[in-house]
């Protein structure tokens, strides 16, 4: 049994907190620019070349992309030969949300209820999600997600009888209703099957994935290409001044769900699309 002190947890999510907001991943920096290309709207053209911009400034200084640096999303990966010592392995997660957060003069955007709503003041408790796997480490991954992509969000409980097209209709249509509240270009998450609550997670966890980088499933990754096109031809564009380019990608993850289900989670990430990870 490996033993791993909660402490050197706690220091790597507070970098991974200051690196996810400030530092692009070189995946969808090649996409912004490959975007660039592409669009023809010169309005839509200009709104990408300030993005591209933007990105790099941030990393240069070490600045945050966005101002909105999000709810800190993290899925931890826990290898079950591993003992954690020095502490609660949960309170260390959100310590060192907390210390990225203040250390890294990132926003904290978190309140203590949702009706009461009075700022926590170091954007914890984070949202954890927790996975036993083989092994003796520990993979972090961590995604802080504002709250304008977040708001245009959804999940559709749709009747099996909807089928292939049902989902894509049905994705297609809800970011057709967003419109430029999500700050296109975006990235969209789709969780197909399982329950309810599972859709919503898969979801999620699909944009954690790499820009260009297909479902494992051949069904799913043809759907990722089809549902992508037809947005794409939405035509609202970057920030929604119009153009060809409204999202870079979309990510499929599906599950088996109950024979009289088909759940559809829909979960967009907005331009500023963050997430970083280590393993210890």
């Amino acid at each position: 049994m490996r033993k791993l002190d909660v402490k050197d947890l706690s220091d790597a999510v507070a970098k991974l907190c200051i690196e996810a907001c400030c530092v692009p991943e070189e995946d969808l920096m090649t996409a912004l620019k490959d975007a660039l290309k592409r669009e023809e709207s010169p309005a839509g053209k200009e709104i990408l070349k300030e993005i591209i911009e933007n990105n790099e400034m941030s990393a240069r200084q070490m600045s945050p992309m966005c101002q909105d640096t999000g709810l800190a999303v993290l899925f931890v990966d826990v290898g079950q030969e591993v003992s954690f010592v020095g502490g609660n392995l949960r309170e260390a997660i959100n310590r060192g949300v907390a210390k990225g957060y203040n250390e890294g003069y990132l926003r904290k955007s978190v309140v203590d209820h949702p009706l009461k709503r009075k700022n926590t003041g170091d954007n914890t408790p984070a949202v954890i999600h927790f996975d036993i796997v083989a092994g003796d480490r520990v993979r972090i991954r961590i995604a802080p997600k504002g709250g304008g992509s977040e708001n245009m969000s959804t999940v559709k409980m749709l009747a099996p009888a909807a089928g292939r097209e049902g989902v894509k209709k049905a994705v297609v249509e809800w970011v057709s209703q967003a419109g430029a509240n999500p700050c296109p270009p975006i990235l969209v998450g789709v969780g197909l099957g399982g329950s309810f609550e599972m859709a919503a997670l898969l979801a999620k966890k699909a944009l954690l994935r790499r820009i260009g980088e297909r479902a494992k499933d051949a069904e799913d990754a043809q759907l990722e290409k089809e549902i992508l096109e037809e947005v794409n031809r939405l035509g609202i564009g970057p920030q929604g001044f119009g153009g060809r380019v409204t999202a870079l990608d979309v990510f499929v993850e599906s599950h088996p769900c109950h024979i009289a289900s088909l759940p559809v989670a829909i979960n967009i990430q907005c331009h500023s699309a963050r997430h970083k990870e280590v393993v210890l």
